[in-house]
């Protein structure tokens, strides 16, 4: 087997990924470059375009980042300083920071253990009179149970915001076997474009997806200083503008998206099949709710092995990385709260357990294989 540097495996691998459409992606950012409109320009237009049609949804609105998507929809959805808002207690930061910025409490949920979504059948019990949404986030690449979360929040009357900022291009199964993209089930959906995400920009960017017209607009509003009309503002907003040069990048990126997913998916089964029969290494879960796109492949290590593995991969050259290694309600801003350790075991635990995988479009088959030779050498005798 290949003695591979650590600068030899990534875990993703976006260089790679850019060689491939170079042409496409070279000559989209010139005539960008060339047209000279870099803010809203036609870039702008035309991939808000081709995303509103991807995603079959009424309105797309772009945004600088995720994190603005998130604070742009809790504001277009009316949210009050005081208000509750639900929300996993193990996620990404920026789904609670932006709770946080606007004033709003966080209500955190657990999780399931199988899947890392929030736990539905906790839902009803932590809606009170505050409550005004709750956030479904669709970790590493897989929607959460959509019909559980709405079925509630519809009885409840309260909203419901997508993070689908690692679930661009998964699809959700209803019962009756009919599907539709992540982001575009709840009443508002938010992604984020940032270089490692399934479709992926050269900086940051951002978008919200909505069925809901009137809510499109009020957003795009938002996101444009509160303005319809230049230099006349209707509302308070915020400055969240998706450039040019990164529009143009995504709207070549989102024809290969499918593409991308199906890479993923490829070095997913490869992992599955090899690590099947090893019981303290715990495969991800596939929901039969939802497609999975693997922006991460997110494992669970058994009997405290987790960061051992970490280390031993490490002296190999292959990376890792632990998504996420405290739980929100337990980080240092977080602790004005009230909450304490023990009040969401399950996300305490999986912070414990979990560790992701080299996992991207350009994958080789090669080191792919050395990976896997050496987690199973690990569980098999180092590990013992």
């Amino acid at each position: 087997m290949p003695d591979y540097k650590m600068d030899k495996i990534q875990m993703v691998d976006l260089k790679g990924q850019y060689l491939k459409i170079k042409p496409e992606i070279d000559n989209a950012l010139l005539k960008a470059v060339e047209d000279a409109a870099y803010i809203n320009g036609p870039q702008v237009k035309q991939f808000t375009e081709s995303l509103k049609s991807f995603n079959k949804v009424a309105a797309a609105i772009t945004c600088a980042n995720g994190t603005d998507a998130l604070q742009i929809a809790m504001m277009g959805l009316g949210f009050k300083p005081g208000d509750e808002v639900i929300v996993p207690a193990f996620t990404y930061i920026a789904t609670v920071e932006v709770i946080a910025l606007l004033g709003l409490i966080p209500k955190f949920i657990d999780i399931r253990e199988d899947t890392f979504e929030l736990d539905y059948t906790q839902l009803e019990a932590l809606i009170s009179d505050k409550t005004v949404g709750v956030v479904p986030v669709h970790l590493f690449g897989q929607c959460s149970n959509m019909e559980a979360v709405l079925a509630v929040a519809k009885e409840y009357k309260i909203a419901v915001i997508e993070d689908t900022a690692q679930a661009m291009g998964a699809q959700y199964i209803y019962g009756d076997g009919t599907t539709a993209f992540a982001g575009t089930i709840g009443d508002i959906g938010t992604t984020s474009f940032f270089p490692s995400k399934n479709l992926g920009c050269f900086g940051d960017g951002g978008a919200l997806l909505t069925q809901n017209v009137e809510l499109g607009e009020k957003v795009q509003i938002i996101a444009n200083h509160g303005q319809r009309k230049k230099y006349y503002h209707e509302t308070i907003g915020v400055n969240s503008r998706l450039d040019n040069i990164q529009a143009a990048i995504l709207d070549v990126k989102l024809r290969y998206l499918n593409h991308y997913s199906e890479s993923r998916q490829k070095v997913a089964e490869k992992y599955d099949e090899s690590f099947k029969d090893l019981t303290e290494l715990i495969i991800p879960n596939r929901a039969k709710y939802s497609t999975h796109v693997f922006n991460q492949y997110t494992c669970k290590v058994k009997n405290g092995k987790r960061d051992k593995l970490k280390a031993y991969l490490h002296e190999k050259g292959i990376p890792t990385m632990v998504y996420y290694p405290v739980p929100v309600h337990l980080q240092e801003a977080y602790l004005v709260y009230g909450y304490k350790k023990g009040d969401y075991p399950v996300a305490e635990r999986m912070c414990d357990e979990v560790i992701s995988l080299p996992i991207h479009t350009e994958m080789k088959i090669e080191v792919q294989e050395f990976i896997i030779e050496n987690i199973i050498n690990f569980f098999n005798k180092d590990g013992k």
